[in-house]
């Protein structure tokens, strides 16, 4: 039987952790395929690991592995630590938020399980889905950085810097990723796409943004630090 492999990687998210994993347990994925759970506490100092430590005593009938890191190193090196322990077929990530509708993964696995693609896009700017209004320079700095990447990448994707991504997992642990921090997107893309025949899809998602007031964590330096991961990895194969 197939699996699916959820990277959840949490920061200080005591207050929204418990309804993104109802959320997950109640998707019904096609062809029966299960689920696997990977949360990775990126060293909270709230009461993140305890929450979902006792949402795990109470859900014993979901497959849940919880690791802590002894220190914050940021979300990209938490997706490394649940890529290296990830025993699925195929293998997405999910924010910790209520930004993105883990009802969709099977939009994501479709052209998987049809066998038309190796990865998927879940993309933010395309399809008729729901989203948020929010943050025009956000928007536009996102396309931005999604135009940038294609170039070096020779992509047309519409949404480079979207959370749900859905990779065959021996592909995606076969790549050697580095970035530690939100320089995770553009890495990740330019280097799945030098992989040989590779077959990348796309498909429009729904998008439940988040104010800074409400969570939202990355920032304009974020942008920049992305320019600069485009560019190095984009220039560069070592």
């Amino acid at each position: 039987m197939k699996k699916l492999t959820i990277i959840i990687p949490v920061f200080n998210e005591s207050a929204t952790v418990h309804f993104i994993l109802d959320k997950v347990k109640k998707v019904k994925l096609p062809q029966d395929i299960e689920k696997e759970l990977i949360i990775i506490n990126d060293c909270s100092f709230d009461n993140t690991k305890e929450t979902i430590e006792n949402y795990i005593s109470k859900n014993s009938d979901l497959n849940i592995l919880l690791l802590n890191h002894d220190k914050n190193k940021g979300k990209g090196a938490a997706i490394h630590t649940g890529i290296a322990n990830a025993t699925g077929d195929y293998l997405i990530i999910q924010d910790a938020d209520l930004e993105y509708n883990p009802e969709e993964y099977t939009l994501l696995l479709q052209p998987i399980l049809d066998g038309f693609a190796d990865v998927v896009y879940g993309s933010r700017f395309m399809g008729g889905n729901a989203h948020r209004v929010l943050f025009f320079w956000h928007t536009i700095g996102n396309r931005f950085l999604t135009l940038l990447s294609n170039m070096f990448a020779n992509l047309n994707l519409t949404d480079m810097e979207t959370c749900y991504k859905l990779f065959n997992t021996k592909m995606l642990q076969s790549l050697k990723l580095k970035e530690k921090r939100f320089g995770f997107e553009p890495e990740v893309t330019i280097k799945i796409a030098r992989i040989p025949k590779i077959r990348i899809y796309e498909v429009g998602i729904s998008y439940y943004g988040r104010t800074y007031e409400e969570g939202k964590k990355i920032g304009w330096k974020d942008g920049f630090h992305a320019i600069y991961c485009i560019l190095k990895y984009g220039l560069f194969r070592l």
